[in-house]
């Protein structure tokens, strides 16, 4: 297994605030390799990691549940239970419905809108103002809040406010679905490195044989 490695990000927001922000990207597996795709968003991250695609940290255990989790909510607090990688299971496979539908410009089965409004509906991992003497807030969290978190992250990317960022890889040989967190709105690979890289190859290769 790759190791995963995500560092935490603070960013400001609007009002001058400070917050966290849940890192994205994993290793994923297509045509008989392992390579590392970053779709933007936790919520489609996690769909990825084994409800679309079965790749190297595909979520089979409760272990591999657990450290999926905790290197992008390092307040996760003792490990996973074989129920709470069931629900997870059912999550996953919710919302990798929900993006492929999203991301193909259709309508998500309201089934699955209600599993993910289901999971959103439960506690949050609650945010904390740094400086106190105290420990408390995210200083711990429970499986069920980093669902919970993963789903509102999945409402706010999926929702109709971001949808129309939320699309397939411009490559005619891949299927992957991304969000578009560039300001500019102009993503068009799953990975610059991956289908870029081939589409830029295959361009130079067109105008060679042009000229």
């Amino acid at each position: 297994m790759h190791p995963t490695i995500l560092p935490l990000s603070v960013v400001t927001t609007d009002n001058g605030y400070m917050r966290q922000v849940v890192p994205t990207g994993q290793w994923i597996s297509r045509d008989g390799q392992d390579w590392w795709f970053d779709a933007g968003s936790v919520a489609i991250d996690f769909a990825y990691a084994g409800g679309i695609a079965d790749g190297p940290e595909s979520l089979t255990t409760p272990v591999r549940l657990t450290e999926w989790l905790v290197a992008r909510f390092p307040e996760l607090d003792g490990g996973a239970t074989d129920r709470e990688l069931a629900d997870a299971h059912a999550l996953q496979h919710a919302l990798a419905r929900l993006v492929i539908a999203v991301g193909t410009g259709a309508t998500g089965p309201a089934e699955d809108i209600d599993v993910v409004n289901l999971f959103a509906a439960t506690p949050d991992i609650p945010p904390v103002l740094p400086g106190g003497s105290r420990q408390a807030g995210r200083s711990r969290a429970r499986v069920a809040q980093c669902l919970s978190a993963i789903t509102r992250d999945a409402i706010e990317t999926l929702g109709p406010d971001n949808a129309e960022r939320v699309r397939e890889c411009a490559a005619d040989d891949c299927s992957l679905i991304f969000y578009d967190e560039s300001r500019s709105n102009n993503r068009r690979w799953c990975s610059m490195q991956r289908c870029g890289n081939r589409a830029k190859v295959r361009a130079h290769r067109n105008r060679s044989t042009t000229r």
